[in-house]
């Protein structure tokens, strides 16, 4: 979880692969109405985010139910949306990549992404509920680190249940 640019699609395929996970970027769940919204530079409301979280949540559960570890890629910014995923799903541990507005954005400005603009990210940092001790299935990582190094830090935390 984490704000656009944050790296979910790139540490999530990462640490899929290290683990033996299928890796199923969130991305590509969302309606075609709003990536249209989202490549118009308007943010997704709560109601336009409903549908695509429930999506998710589905194919978390579904997954889970087969025994099957996968990773999913999913903002998640806000803990009513954490809540709603874990809905039917004890196995479901997050991975909160953290980093700093500047951070995010000198990454964001220069990746190509099919319909998230760099003007959306101060939106999404004012949408973010960063995870709160009240959530002990939230691990923080801070993404101003290596790839591999973030992957072994989240492998270390022994999440995998």
């Amino acid at each position: 979880m984490g704000v656009s640019g944050s790296g979910k699609t790139v540490i999530g395929k990462a640490l899929a692969q290290k683990i033996n996970a299928e890796f199923i970027d969130g991305d590509n769940l969302h309606s075609q109405r709003n990536v249209d919204k989202m490549a118009a530079g308007i943010p997704l409301t709560d109601a336009d985010r409903l549908d695509w979280l429930q999506l998710i949540a589905k194919v978390g559960r579904e997954h889970a139910g087969n025994g099957a570890n996968c990773i999913i890629a999913c903002s998640a910014l806000k803990k009513s949306y954490r809540d709603l995923l874990r809905e039917d799903n004890e196995s479901i541990r997050f991975v909160y990549l953290k980093g700093s507005f500047d951070l995010i954005h000198d990454r964001i400005v220069k990746r190509a992404h099919q319909y998230m603009p760099s003007s959306l990210l101060q939106s999404q940092f004012e949408t973010l509920e960063e995870p709160q001790t009240d959530e002990p299935d939230v691990f923080t990582v801070s993404i101003d680190q290596s790839i591999p190094e973030i992957v072994e830090e989240i492998v270390k935390a022994d999440l995998i249940s």
